[in-house]
């Protein structure tokens, strides 16, 4: 059976302007993630969406969703196979497309991790992302394929 974890938030909306939701101008897009225990995140809608480009938005934070879980598998992999891990960079990349009627969904997501290994065999390291992949609990719950392209090197 399988072992169940459960998360929590509070989201608060921190964007009323004084004129509430009267017309689409009006408002702000700007809110709170609140976590207990942890700092605030503060956050918004795209830029695109009238949102704070100066806040992260809900696509900014699926796309390091996936990128820090897959990280996180993958360094995990690699300690268990003995690969020293000395530096982890991901240029990840998301697209999402908007329907005409504003419909929109995420249809790609690329990792694109640069990755300097103290010692390890690199083509161990490179298919282990397979597996880092396979674990990753945010892709899996993903309805699209999330690509990996890393480069790989010793130092």
């Amino acid at each position: 059976m399988a072992k169940q974890h459960h998360y929590q938030l509070t989201t608060v909306w921190t964007g009323n302007l004084g004129q509430h939701t009267q017309d689409y101008r009006s408002y702000s897009r700007n809110h709170d993630y609140r976590i207990d225990g942890k700092p605030v995140l503060a956050a918004s809608s795209d830029p695109a969406f009238r949102g704070d480009p100066q806040r992260h938005n809900p696509e900014d934070l699926l796309l390091a969703a996936v990128s820090g879980c897959h990280m996180l598998w993958y360094l995990h992999l690699c300690a268990e196979a003995g690969i020293a891990v000395q530096s982890y960079e991901d240029q990840a990349e998301g697209t999402m497309l908007l329907e005409a009627d504003g419909r929109g969904y995420f249809s790609a997501i690329t990792l694109k991790p640069q990755i300097l290994l103290a010692k390890g065999d690199i083509a161990q390291a490179e298919a282990l992302h397979a597996q880092a992949h396979h674990y990753c609990f945010i892709a899996n719950s993903l309805n699209f394929e999330v690509q990996c392209h890393s480069q790989i090197r010793l130092a």
